[in-house]
C-alpha cells in the first residue's frame, strides 16, 4: 500500500467507518500484524484529520530521502518481510567552517561521518544491536587506496560508505540512515528528553562546556547533542572517540525507548522532527510501521551495543585503529545470532565509564551479559501477551495508568486502569500464581519496564493475573 492509498483509506475511515474499524481491530488484537496495521492507519487518520493528507506525507518523504540516489538504492539489499536486517547509520557532522577548510572542498562531500554504526534489527524477536565502527579504522577502499573508514562518505557519499561497511562486516545492508548531528537536539526534544546513566561525571569545560554528574541524568535536546560530541571529557580514560561512540549509542537507545513507548501522535511528531536531520531510504510510513513492529520490546535488555575491537597504531604520520580480525569475527558471529556483541562486559572498554540508556551500568567485573544468559537459559519463561491486568497509578503523573492500560490492550491483554492508594517511587509488577509469570513478563516487555516480576505474597488482591503499580521512576 502506498502513501497516497493509505491516506485515501484513512479519509474513508474518518468519514464514518472508523468505529467499525477499531471494533474489528480490538477483536483481533492478539496478532501483532493487526496491531501494526492499526497503528499505521491511526497515523494516517491523524495526518488526514489535520488536513495535511498526501501532500504532508509527500513533503516529509522528500525531506527524509534527500541525497538518497539510485546508486545507493542499487547497493542496498532487499530484506525479507519480518526477518532480521541490517542498517548502516552514519552521524555526519555538517560544520560549515570545518568543511571550508577540508581537502574535499566545501561541497556535501566535505563532511565527515564522525559516527558509524552497523545496526541489526530483528522485528520478530524485538531485538536491536548497535555496533560502532571507529571513524579512524584503517581499511582498503579499492580505487581510493588505504584510508580511514570515515573518508568513504567524503570521497563518494553513502554508496561507498555502505559498500565499505558491507565488505568489512560480511553482511548485507538493507537500509541506510544519515543523521545530521547538529539536528540531534530536535529529535531528543520531540520525545520530551531522554534519561541516560553516566558511569562517571562528564566535565568538559573547554569544548562542550558540559558538567554532568555521574548516575542517572535526564537530558534535554541540547545536552544530549553535546554529550554525543564530548570526547575530550574522557581524555584521562583513554581514546575519547570510544567513549563518545558509546554515549551516542546510549542516546540513540534512549530515544528508541521513548519512541516505542509513545502514542502515535508523539511518534508522528518525532518523525516530523527527524525529517530535517535524517536522510534515509525509508519513508515515513516505513519508519512508523517498523516502530509499531518493535513496540513492546524490553529496551533494558533487547537493545544491545558494542564497539568493533581495534588497536591503535601510528602509521605514516597519523594514528589509525587496526581491526583485531579474530575478535571481530567472533563479535559479528554473536551479532548474527541476535546476541550481545560482547560475551562478557569485560570485553567492553567503556563499561562503567560511558553512558548507558537509563538502567544501571554494569561494572567491568560483571559476568556474562544479561541478554546472552537469558537467550541461552533453557528454564526461561517466554512472555505471554494475554490475561487480565490492573494498572495502578502511584506515580503522581496524571493519565499514566490509562496510557499504559491502552498499550497493554493493544498488545492483547484485558487491561483496566486505576489509582494506587498512595504515591510510590518504585514501579512493581506483581503476578498471581505460577501460570501468570509468563503474562507478567509479557506486561513488562510491552511497557518496556526495567523491573523483575514479583510473586504475590498476599499483600495484593488476586482478582487479576497481573497487577502493575506505576511509580515516579516512570516519569
Amino acid at each position: 500500500m502506498g502513501d497516497e492509498d493509505l491516506i485515501r483509506d484513512a479519509r474513508g475511515l474518518s468519514r464514518g467507518s472508523s468505529r467499525a474499524h477499531y471494533a474489528q481491530a480490538r477483536s483481533q488484537r492478539r496478532t501483532h500484524r493487526i496491531v501494526k496495521t492499526v497503528l499505521v492507519c491511526v497515523l494516517a487518520i491523524v495526518v488526514a484529520a489535520a488536513g495535511l493528507g498526501a501532500a504532508y506525507l509527500g513533503n516529509i518523504n522528500s525531506r527524509l530521502r534527500k541525497n538518497i540516489d539510485s546508486s545507493l538504492l542499487g547497493t542496498l539489499s532487499k530484506k525479507e518481510a519480518g526477518k532480521p536486517f541490517y542498517m548502516l547509520l552514519l552521524g555526519v557532522d555538517k560544520d560549515e567552517a570545518r568543511a571550508k577548510g577540508s581537502e574535499y572542498g566545501s561541497s556535501e562531500g566535505a563532511y565527515r561521518s564522525d559516527s558509524i554504526m552497523l545496526v541489526r534489527i530483528d522485528p520478530q524477536k524485538k531485538k536491536a544491536t548497535l555496533v560502532s565502527i571507529p571513524r579512524d579504522l584503517r581499511v582498503d577502499m579499492g580505487e581510493y587506496g588505504t584510508q580511514k573508514i570515515n573518508a568513504a562518505y567524503a570521497l563518494s557519499g553513502p554508496t561507498l560508505a555502505v559498500k565499505t561497511v558491507q565488505k568489512l562486516s560480511g553482511v548485507k545492508i538493507s537500509h541506510y540512515a544519515e543523521i545530521d548531528m547538529d539536528g540531534m537536539e530536535k529529535v531528543v526534544d520531540a520525545v520530551g528528553g531522554v534519561t541516560v546513566n553516566l558511569g562517571v561525571a562528564v566535565k568538559d569545560p573547554k569544548y562542550t562546556k558540559l558538567d554532568l554528574p555521574a548516575g542517572k541524568v535526564k537530558l534535554n535536546g541540547k545536552k544530549a547533542a553535546l554529550l554525543c560530541r564530548a570526547r575530550h571529557a574522557y581524555d584521562s580514560y583513554g581514546a575519547g572517540d570510544f567513549y563518545r561512540a558509546a554515549n551516542q549509542r546510549a542516546v540513540i537507545a534512549a530515544v528508541a525507548k521513548k519512541v516505542l513507548s509513545s502514542d502515535v501522535a508523539t511518534m508522528t511528531k518525532t518523525v516530523t522532527a527527524m525529517a530535517d536531520m535524517v536522510h534515509t531510504d525509508m519513508s515515513a510510513t516505513d519508519i512508523v510501521s517498523l516502530a509499531s513492529d518493535m513496540r513492546g520490546m524490553d529496551t533494558s535488555k533487547d537493545i544491545m551495543t558494542g564497539m568493533a575491537p581495534t588497536d591503535s597504531s601510528y602509521i605514516s604520520g597519523g594514528w589509525y585503529e587496526i581491526l583485531r580480525e579474530s575478535a571481530w569475527e567472533k563479535m559479528m558471529a554473536r551479532v548474527e545470532k541476535g546476541k550481545s556483541p560482547y560475551s562478557s562486559s569485560d570485553e567492553d572498554p567503556t563499561s562503567g565509564i560511558a553512558a548507558a540508556s537509563g538502567s544501571a551500568k554494569k561494572s567491568k567485573s560483571s559476568a556474562a551479559d544479561d541478554s546472552s544468559s537469558s537467550d541461552e537459559s533453557a528454564s526461561d519463561v517466554e512472555p505471554s501477551f494475554e490475561g487480565s491486568v490492573r494498572v495502578l497509578n502511584g506515580s503522581g503523573i496524571s493519565g499514566l495508568a490509562g496510557q499504559s492500560a491502552n498499550s497493554l490492550a493493544n498488545a492483547g491483554f484485558e487491561a483496566v486502569a486505576g489509582n494506587a492508594a498512595e504515591t510510590t517511587r518504585e514501579t512493581k509488577v506483581v503476578y498471581n500464581g505460577d501460570d501468570a509469570l509468563a503474562k507478567a513478563k509479557g506486561v513488562i516487555k510491552t511497557l518496556g519496564l526495567d523491573v523483575e516480576p514479583i510473586a504475590n505474597d498476599g499483600s495484593y488482591v488476586n482478582t487479576q493475573d497481573v497487577i502493575v503499580i506505576l511509580g515516579s521512576d516512570q516519569g
